[in-house]
C-alpha cells in the first residue's frame, strides 16, 4: 500500500513538472529573441529580363531570425553569444497587431526594392519612369499628434498645400514649422480625399537622439509611386521584411544590367538601407549578420560605415569579426557608387 502511493505521488510531481515545462514553453514574454541567420544568394530571386547572368561569384543578402520569446528562448539568449533579448515595445508598435507589424514589414521591403532599383538602373543608365502618388502612413511615434489624425495605410498627398512625393520632402516641409504649429494634409483613405489639421510636437528624447527636433510623429513612411523599367526587373524574396537588403538588391540588380561581372569571382554579402540617391544608411543587428556572413564562406561584407558616428554599423561589424576570427573582410560604405567603386578595382579571383 505504501508502495502504491509513492508510486502515485512520483506520478502526480512528473505530472505537475511536465504541465510546469508546458506553460514556461507556450507562454509569451513581453520580448523577443534574435539570433544570426543566413546568407541568401539573390541572383535566383532576382530577374532582370535579358539581363546578364554569368557570375562567377555571387551577392548575398544576411538576415537575422526573430520570434517570440518564452522563458527557455528569454534564458538561452542571455547565455549565448550573437543572440539578443529586445522588448516588445521596440520592435512593435503600441497597440500593433502581428497583421499590421508584418504589413510595415512589408511596406518597407517593397520601398527598398523599389530604391534598389532605381539607384541600379540610373548608374547603368537604363531607363525607369517613375509616376509619384504621395507618402505611406504604416505607424506612429505613441504619443505624437500624427496617431491621432491619422491610420495606417493613410496616403499624404500635400502638406500645407505644397505636393510631396518623397520622405525628405515630407521631413522638410514639417521641418520648417515651429513647435506646435498647426500642419494642413491632404490624405487619401479608402479611396476617398480628406483634408486634416493637427500639429508639430517634441520627438521623444529616445527618437531624437538628445537633439530637440519636432514634427508629426509618423513611423516608417514610405513612398507610395508607380515604376516603369527597361528591360522589366523583378525580385522574389519571400518571408524577408524590412528594408536592410536595399544595397545588395541594387548591386545585383545592377550586374545583370551591365555586360561585366562585378562578383570578380568573389563571394560578397552586406547590408544597408540604400535611398533614391544611393546613400547607404544604418540597420540593426549588424553583429549577427556578420556571424551569417562568416558561417556562409563570404570573402567580402559591405557594412554601412555611417561616417564618424559612435558605435556606427562598421565599428560593430569590425569588432565581431575580430572576436569571431573570421576571414570575412568588412568593407564600409556611405553609398552605393563606393561599393560599386571597391568591385570595380578588385582583382578578378584567380
Amino acid at each position: 500500500m505504501v508502495i502504491e502511493q509513492k508510486k502515485k505521488s512520483k506520478l502526480r510531481k512528473r505530472w505537475i513538472v511536465l504541465v510546469i515545462l508546458l506553460l514556461l514553453h507556450f507562454y509569451q514574454l513581453p520580448f523577443y529573441y534574435t539570433q544570426p541567420g543566413e546568407a541568401k544568394t539573390l541572383a535566383p530571386v532576382i530577374d532582370v529580363e535579358g539581363g546578364f547572368k554569368e557570375e562567377n561569384g555571387s551577392f548575398m543578402l544576411t538576415t537575422v531570425k526573430m520570434g517570440k520569446a518564452n522563458a527557455y528562448f528569454y534564458a538561452w539568449a542571455h547565455l549565448s553569444d550573437f543572440r539578443e533579448i529586445i522588448p516588445e515595445e521596440q520592435i512593435v508598435g503600441p497597440e500593433e497587431t502581428d497583421e499590421e507589424y508584418f504589413h510595415r514589414q512589408a511596406m518597407m521591403m517593397q520601398s527598398s526594392q523599389e530604391a534598389a532599383k532605381m539607384v541600379a538602373y540610373e548608374r547603368a543608365n537604363k531607363n525607369i519612369s517613375i509616376e509619384y502618388h504621395g507618402i505611406m502612413v504604416s505607424s506612429f511615434i505613441e504619443g505624437m499628434p500624427a496617431e491621432k489624425v491619422l491610420l495606417p495605410g493613410d496616403r499624404i498627398t500635400s502638406v500645407n498645400g505644397e505636393k510631396v512625393i518623397s520622405i525628405e520632402q515630407l521631413n522638410e516641409e514639417v521641418g520648417e514649422s515651429e513647435n506646435g504649429e498647426d500642419i494642413h494634409l491632404s490624405i487619401t483613405r479608402d479611396g476617398k480625399t480628406l483634408e486634416v489639421m493637427t500639429t508639430t510636437a517634441p520627438f521623444p528624447k529616445e527618437v531624437s537622439g538628445g537633439e530637440e527636433r519636432s514634427g508629426l510623429g509618423i513611423l516608417y513612411p514610405v513612398v507610395n509611386r508607380t515604376i516603369s523599367y527597361d528591360p522589366n526587373v523583378t525580385i522574389d524574396v519571400s518571408k524577408i521584411g524590412g528594408p536592410s537588403a536595399g544595397l545588395m538588391f541594387s548591386l545585383e540588380i545592377y550586374n545583370q544590367l551591365v555586360e561585366e561581372d562585378i562578383t570578380k569571382g568573389y563571394q560578397i554579402a552586406g547590408t544597408g538601407t540604400i535611398n533614391e540617391e544611393g546613400n547607404v544608411g544604418r540597420i540593426g543587428g549588424v553583429e549577427q549578420k556578420v556571424v551569417a556572413a562568416h558561417k556562409a564562406g563570404v570573402d567580402y561584407f559591405f557594412v554601412p560605415k555611417e561616417g564618424d558616428r559612435e558605435d556606427s554599423n562598421y565599428e560593430e561589424a569590425t569588432k565581431t569579426a575580430e572576436e569571431i576570427r573570421t576571414k570575412t573582410k568588412i568593407i564600409g560604405v556611405e553609398t552605393f557608387d563606393e561599393a560599386l567603386e571597391f568591385l570595380q578595382n578588385l582583382s578578378p579571383r584567380q
